[in-house]
C-alpha cells in the first residue's frame, strides 16, 4: 500500500468550549509524532457558546493547519461530516469528536491498521467511559446492525473512525446516517476493520445530539433499504406483499368460515381492522421507500447545510 503523506481531522462540534483548546493541542501532539502533514477541519454545527471565538483564536494562531468552517445553525452531526468530507485534503481522513473522549494518541494504531490494506479503520471504544443509559441501547443497535447488516463490528456510532480519501469522496450521508457509515462503506466494495481503542469520560458539558438516537431504527431501514435492495427492490417489495397478502387470505378464509356457520359476518370490526391496516400500511411502507430512492438518487451534499463563514483555504469536492 501507498505509505500515508498527509492526514486531515474532522471535528465536528457543538458548544464545546471548554474542551477546543485541549483537543487542539492533543491532535498537533500526536500527528506531529507521525511526521506527517496535516490538517484540522473544525466544523462548527451552529454553536451558541464561545466556540466560534476559540476557533478564530485556533486559527489565527496556526493558520497553516486550522480551518474552520461554520454554519448559520445546527444542521446535525451528518451534515457537519459531510461540509468537513467536502473540503478535505488529506490522503487519509480521521474524524473525532470535540469533547476529549476519544484519545487522539491512538491515531498509530489505527494508521497501522489502514496500512494492512483496509479502507475504513473503526475506533472500537472496548472500555467504553458512559453511563449506562447509553452504553446498554448502544449495544442493542450495534449487535441489531451487525447481525442484519453481516458487518461484524462492535462499535458503528464511535466518533472515532480512519479513512482513505476516496471512501469520504463516495459517501453520500444526509439525515442521521453517520452513524451507518461502516455499513454503506461496506456496501460499496470497501475493507473495514476496527481496532480497540482508549475511551475517556466526559469532561465537560453533555452529549449534543443525544434525543436524535430514539429514530435510530428508522434510519436504520433506510440503509438497509438502499444497500440490500435499491437495485432488487422487488424482493423486499415482493416479500412484503406475500406476507401481506397471506395474511388477508387467512382473514378473508377465517371470515367466509364464519360466514358458512353462522350465515353472515355482518360489520365485524376484524373485516374493516384487516382491510384498513392492509392498505394502509403497504401505502406508508411504499411511499417511505419510495422517497429514499428519490432521496439517494438526488442527493447532493451542498444542500444539506448553510456555511457562515469559512476559515483558511479548502478544497471543495461537492
Amino acid at each position: 500500500m501507498d505509505r500515508t503523506k498527509s492526514i486531515s481531522f474532522v471535528i465536528p462540534l457543538l458548544n464545546e468550549e471548554e474542551s477546543l483548546l485541549e483537543l487542539y493541542r492533543q491532535i498537533r501532539q500526536a500527528v506531529e509524532l507521525l511526521s506527517l502533514e496535516y490538517e484540522i477541519l473544525f466544523v462548527d454545527d451552529g454553536s451558541t457558546d464561545g466556540s466560534v471565538a476559540i476557533l478564530e483564536d485556533l486559527y489565527e494562531s496556526d493558520p497553516d493547519h486550522v480551518r474552520v468552517i461554520q454554519f448559520r445553525r445546527n444542521f446535525g452531526k451528518t451534515a457537519a461530516m459531510t461540509a468537513g468530507f467536502s473540503h478535505a485534503q488529506g490522503d487519509v481522513v480521521v474524524t473525532l469528536d470535540a469533547d476529549l473522549q476519544d484519545d487522539a494518541g491512538e491515531l498509530p494504531k489505527l494508521l497501522a491498521k489502514l496500512d494492512e490494506g483496509y479502507d475504513l479503520v473503526v475506533g472500537w471504544r472496548a472500555n467504553r467511559q458512559d453511563p449506562a443509559s447509553k452504553t446498554w441501547p448502544s449495544k442493542l443497535f450495534n449487535a441489531a446492525v451487525s447481525s442484519l447488516t453481516g458487518v461484524k463490528l462492535h462499535d458503528f456510532n464511535t466518533g472515532f473512525k480512519m479513512y482513505r480519501r476516496e471512501v469520504v469522496q463516495d459517501l453520500r450521508l444526509y439525515g442521521e446516517l453517520h452513524r451507518f457509515v461502516p455499513v454503506l462503506a461496506h456496501w460499496q466494495g470497501y475493507r473495514v476493520a476496527e481496532v480497540p481503542v482508549t475511551h475517556h469520560p466526559r469532561q465537560y458539558g453533555k452529549s449534543k445530539y443525544g434525543l436524535r438516537r430514539v429514530a435510530w431504527f428508522i434510519d436504520f431501514l433506510s440503509v438497509l433499504f438502499l444497500t440490500t435492495y435499491l437495485k432488487r427492490p422487488m424482493r423486499l417489495f415482493g416479500m412484503m406483499g406475500s406476507v401481506f397478502a397471506g395474511l388477508g387470505l387467512l382473514i378473508m378464509l377465517y371470515l367466509a368460515g364464519v360466514w358458512l356457520i353462522e350465515g353472515g359476518i355482518g360489520w365485524r370490526p376484524l373485516l374493516f381492522f384487516g382491510t384498513t391496516a392492509l392498505m394502509v400500511g403497504i401505502q406508508l411502507l411504499s411511499v417511505g421507500l419510495l422517497g429514499e430512492m428519490l432521496r439517494n438518487i438526488t442527493f447532493r451534499a451542498d444542500e444539506e447545510y448553510s456555511i457562515r463563514r469559512i476559515w483558511g483555504p479548502l478544497a471543495d469536492r461537492s
